[in-house]
């Protein structure tokens, strides 16, 4: 597997299990529910229940099918939620609580506050999300979002928080990070959204997903970040779609997979359509794109998004020249087995930044900027986040001895 390339499916270890989630869909409502065990006897001790894994794609999502489906947005107000539960000897004094880091505001006022800077984005064949940009209808998504809107040749529309429409095509995408910028044709004085600082935030920080789950334009969610820096490979499954007017799904076309490193991972609910949409922080600012999920089960799970940061660099390179650079190793790795996590560097590109820092076929990468590497995919994802012409320290074993080299990246070709 090249550093620069999606690592190879089925193979080594990954986070996720066996299935990884996977972004594509149309859409993605085939999360498996495993077969309830038996009741547990009456007399203790009780077995506790593990629901079988499954892993749903975060995509576009074709219209609700039956009734009964019910949509709305979170109103409880930020309140701080209590640390710990503590006795004391005054009944009447408070609990401890949580400080409010960002800022005043309630669930409430930030959903009104970000509501009119998140759309909906609509196909042939099913929706997704998106976040405005600029007030001249610019508008920022996933790539999954746009090839699954423009299936079958179908013209994409955006669907504004007060109703109205526009016409939309595409300004550039990136497959490499799953983002595209697509324009609204003829808008002009939209609200676009307030950009936060991705690399600012903490594990267990408020959070809002905004977006258009199963068809539901404008939902809001409430969580937390749950864990940063995810390593995450999406794509590379069949997706299945309906047609207007659903009836008989059909096969889709397959999708290249993808790795993604740095993303956001949330508790916030994300379901299909979500994809492309706002993760928000307590102020109203956008710190991520929802981008997938992995589920235990129907109707839970864990979210991921792409990092505002990563977000907004890809998005100028795409506004500015309609395509974006990527930085370049030059080596091909796999999973390591054994004791020693890592990855094992299989393959290297002669006269690539890898072999000029020293590098060696056999060498197993323990760390990048000392971030700690559990296999191929971190490299991967690591890589991708990196800019041409930046310095990279790279940690690795050879003969059973830790060596440093600097890796000076270059412009993938």
């Amino acid at each position: 597997m090249d550093a620069n390339e999606p690592r190879e499916q089925g193979t080594g270890w990954s986070q996720f299990g066996a299935t990884p989630p996977a972004a594509g869909g149309f859409p993605r409502r085939d999360t498996i529910v495993m077969e309830q065990p038996p009741p547990p006897p009456p007399a203790p001790p009780k077995k506790p229940f593990y629901g079988g894994k499954a892993v749903a794609g975060l995509a576009l999502a074709a219209a609700a099918i039956g009734g009964g489906i019910v949509g709305g947005a979170v109103v409880n107000a930020f309140q701080p939620d209590p640390v710990s539960v503590t006795t004391t000897t005054n009944p009447g004094a408070p609990s401890p609580v949580f400080k409010t880091a960002s800022s005043d505001l309630t669930v409430a006022e930030v959903a009104a506050k970000v509501q009119p800077s998140v759309v909906m984005i609509q196909g042939q064949s099913g929706e997704g999300s998106g976040v405005v940009l600029s007030e001249d209808g610019l508008i920022l998504t996933n790539n999954h979002v746009v090839v699954g809107a423009g299936q079958g040749g179908g013209q994409m529309t955006v669907k504004f928080s007060d109703g109205k429409t526009a016409k939309a095509s595409v300004v550039g995408t990136d497959p490499a990070t799953d983002l595209a910028v697509i324009r609204a044709e003829g808008a002009s004085g939209l609200t676009k959204a307030t950009l936060g600082d991705s690399d600012q935030l903490k594990v267990g920080d408020d959070v809002l997903a905004i977006g258009s789950p199963l068809g539901l334009d404008g939902s809001v969610t409430r969580g937390i970040v749950s864990a940063l820096d995810r390593t995450l490979t999406v794509g590379g499954e069949q997706r299945r779609q309906l047609p207007p007017g659903w009836g008989q799904e059909q096969q889709g076309q397959s999708e290249e997979p993808t790795t993604i490193g740095g993303a956001i991972q949330t508790d916030a609910s994300i379901n299909p359509g979500n994809s492309g949409g706002a993760l928000v922080n307590a102020a109203g600012e956008l710190i991520g794109i929802n981008t997938a999920i992995a589920s235990e089960a129907a109707g839970g799970g864990v979210g991921f998004a792409i990092p505002v940061n990563t977000a907004k660099q890809v998005a100028d390179q795409l506004i500015s020249s309609g395509k974006v650079t990527h930085a370049f190793l030059g080596v091909s790795v796999t999973d390591a087995t054994g004791d020693v996590p890592g990855a094992l560097i299989r393959e290297i590109t002669a006269g690539s930044p890898a072999e000029k820092a020293g590098l060696r076929q056999g060498d197993l990468i323990t760390k990048i900027n000392d971030k700690a590497v559990d296999g191929g995919d971190t490299v991967v994802g690591q890589v991708r986040g990196f800019k041409p012409g930046q310095a990279v320290k790279i940690t690795y074993m050879r003969d059973g001895q830790a060596h440093d080299a600097t890796v000076t990246l270059v412009e993938k070709k």
